[in-house]
């Protein structure tokens, strides 16, 4: 008699970012073959402006996987090369575009998505940034079996995790992203297996996290402290959060939320209790101590360095940008 064979389920890999990094190099030590992986096309970036790869892009190649790098999904030629690759099952973490119907339709399995929040809370691009600076207590991840819809298909399965008050958004991306691994993984067992039902989203408690701007980056100094401290945490490094001295733009890097001061909102001080340090008035009495800025054409210094740097007198202030 023959040898009995069982069906290989061929999985195609979307993803660009970091955040899709770790995902991938669980699924590439799974037995389904990943018979692609694609991500965005290089771009320039740094001061010289040289094109640089996609983390996911350097993450696949480094497991000698195949790497396509279509620039639009909405042409003949992306067409055909998913056509090609007959994928089962499309996985898609962190990719950036949106996949048009007929790709959405292609493999038996459809389209998986690894979201980084709790569905239907937070839809959109920046879930995790989003989460942080409104001073979520807890997130998490998600799959779901993508729709036409932004981030509105049925869930397959989440996973919890607490936020701390002083974590950055790195470390908890991270943290995300260690989930989003295992969660991925057990969502695809329990698809080709059959024993895994996705289950619809209750729409009428979604809400978004659109793309960030350049201009969420700017601080509000009449809002509260801990609301300015974690849009801080969030925005590290993009938008970043921004302020001008002198005239100039003035990057806060790390900040901690201190006592209660009578200073006016941006109103600096420089010492507080006998100790000297670098803090600004908020909105609600309380003040913020920027422990690390950064000013332009110089390093991230501490907010000391800055003060003694700067010969910064007691009420000058912080202003809009």
């Amino acid at each position: 008699m023959g040898e009995i064979t069982t069906p290989t389920n061929r999985i195609v890999f979307a993803g660009t970012s970091q955040f899709a990094v770790p995902i991938l190099d669980t699924l590439a030590r799974e037995p389904y073959p990943i018979v692609g992986v694609v991500t965005q096309p290089d771009r320039p970036a740094g001061r010289g402006q040289t094109l640089q790869p996609p983390p996911v892009k350097v993450k696949a190649l480094a497991l000698n996987l195949p790497v396509y790098q279509p620039v639009t999904l909405k042409n003949e030629d992306a067409r055909n090369l998913f056509t090609s690759l007959a994928p089962d099952l499309l996985v898609v973490v962190a990719y950036g575009k949106l996949l048009p119907p007929w790709l959405l339709s292609l493999p038996r399995y459809g389209a998986v998505n690894l979201h980084g929040s709790l569905l239907p809370r937070y839809r959109g691009a920046a879930p995790i940034q989003w989460a942080v600076a409104n001073g979520d207590p807890e997130t998490g991840v998600c799959t779901m079996r993508l729709d036409e819809g932004l981030d509105t298909g049925p869930v397959y399965s989440c996973a919890k995790t607490a936020i701390d008050p002083e974590e950055t958004i790195q470390a908890l991306s991270a943290r995300l992203a260690g989930l989003g691994s295992e969660l991925t993984k057990q969502t695809l067992a329990g698809i080709f297996s059959g024993t895994l039902d996705a289950t619809p989203q209750d729409h009428a408690r979604a809400t978004l996290a659109p793309l960030l701007t350049k201009q969420d980056g700017v601080v509000d100094w009449n809002l509260p402290a801990l609301a300015i401290h974690n849009r801080i945490r969030a925005f590290n490094p993009w938008p970043g959060t921004r302020t001008t001295f002198r005239g100039e733009v003035c990057r806060i890097l790390r900040s901690r939320v201190r006592a209660e001061s009578h200073a006016a909102p941006g109103s600096l001080v420089t010492s507080t209790g006998g100790q000297r340090l670098l803090a600004a008035g908020c909105g609600d009495g309380l003040l913020l101590e920027l422990l690390e800025v950064q000013m332009p054409n110089r390093k991230p210094q501490s907010g000391l360095d800055f003060v003694n740097g700067f010969r910064v007198e007691p009420g000058e202030k912080f202003d809009s940008v």
